[in-house]
């Protein structure tokens, strides 16, 4: 069936294997020396597509978006854009505009000058010009700011002249480094909902880094988690953190309770996993081949655990007893740690649906509590 008339393969089209990827990134390596900064990487990336590189300092997330952007060269593979070889192509030759974290703006410029800077270097006449950067000043809310300069500009405002002066040139693709890092948190949650929008009224295909994980939920439609230079894991915002493939990826996302053991039964698609430091043996849902005797870990996240002050009346529920060492409010939700065994505490978010009554919690300190979870709430990962 087409892409056309199925919603799933048009809402995600790397699942649909008629369709041609925009960009193609193909054994790109990436060396500094001895340094290997992008080791031997395969990406596939679609119009239209907001995609997030995402992994700490150092990973080489930044190091490959500028390879596509063309300000470094690949020591080996190919990068293709629009099934054209960007091997020999220079950067202000290829159909991408890099939107940089410190904006870049020009100080003795005002909003409008800098948006037009790129048309008026290309040459456009003086009327297109004026229409695409009116165009661009409407969409980003701008249009009143017009003849400000950036030093009259708020972070955020300053965000979106840059965003502005990126798009306005029609490139087919907008390459992001870290475009929310310098704002604050309020704002940046905003922005991030604004640049979303501002993506699907245009079409235009994103490639955002960062090192941000909420970030990178938040606005993606793809995810490739990087570490010292290659994919851990590559996915959507819910295949990641729901389904990781490897501990780095569930510690990395989120927060993760891990507990280690070997598996020693199966039945159906449960699997009985005996953890040294849990008095009983974990049951769990598993996908991946096991085998009695292999070593196992079981990440489950916290707001997938109940708590409790009195025993469960689930048979099915995986079920230890621990006290309450902390409590974190947060308003919409308190996350508890709760001490099991000397190595061994446990998080657990819990949502405050409703007010506690004299500030008390669902559990206080020092007081002896249940926590379960079902079998389908932990992944197993073999590595």
């Amino acid at each position: 069936m087409s892409s056309d008339s199925d919603p799933i393969l048009t809402d995600r089209p790397w699942l649909d294997p008629g369709q041609e990827p925009f960009i193609r990134i193909q054994a790109v390596s990436k060396q500094f020396g001895a340094f290997v900064a992008v080791d031997n990487v395969d990406l596939d990336i679609y119009k239209g597509e907001l995609f997030a590189l995402l992994g700490g300092s150092g990973c080489g997330k930044t190091t490959l978006l500028r390879m596509i952007a063309g300000f470094e060269t690949p020591s080996s593979g190919r990068i293709l854009i629009d099934g054209d070889d960007m091997q020999d192509v220079p950067p202000y030759e290829r159909p991408v505009n890099m939107m940089f974290q410190s904006y870049a703006l020009f100080p003795h410029m005002t909003v409008e000058q800098n948006v037009a800077y790129g048309l008026k270097r290309d040459g456009l006449d003086r009327g297109e010009i004026r229409d695409r950067v009116d165009a661009m000043l409407e969409m980003v809310e701008l249009a009143t700011f017009r003849k400000r300069k950036p030093h009259q500009l708020s972070g955020g405002q300053k965000q979106r002249v840059a965003l502005a002066r990126s798009l306005v040139k029609n490139p087919k693709v907008l390459l992001l480094d870290e475009p929310l890092g310098a704002l604050d948190k309020r704002l940046r949650e905003q922005t991030q909902y604004e640049l979303m929008n501002i993506q699907d009224r245009l079409g235009i295909t994103f490639i955002v880094v960062t090192h941000d994980q909420e970030e990178a939920m938040t606005l993606s439609t793809r995810i490739a988690v990087m570490d010292q230079g290659a994919f851990q894991q590559i996915g959507t915002p819910t295949e990641i953190y729901e389904y990781p493939e490897s501990r780095f990826v569930a510690d990395f996302i989120g927060s993760a309770n891990m507990f280690e053991g070997r598996v020693t039964g199966h039945s159906g698609n449960i699997a009985t996993i005996a953890v040294d430091s849990l008095p009983e043996p974990v049951r769990v849902e598993y996908s991946a081949l096991l085998h009695d005797g292999m070593k196992a870990w079981i990440a489950v996240r916290p707001e997938k655990i109940r708590l409790s002050k009195t025993p469960f009346d689930d048979d099915s529920l995986n079920v230890v007893q621990g006290i309450v060492e902390e409590i974190g409010y947060y308003g919409e939700s308190s996350t508890y740690r709760i001490r099991v065994n000397p190595g061994l505490r446990l998080e657990i978010t819990h949502p405050n649906l409703r007010r506690p009554r004299d500030g008390r919690h669902v559990a206080d300190w020092d007081e002896t509590v249940y926590v379960g979870w079902e079998p389908e709430a932990g992944v197993v990962l073999t590595h």
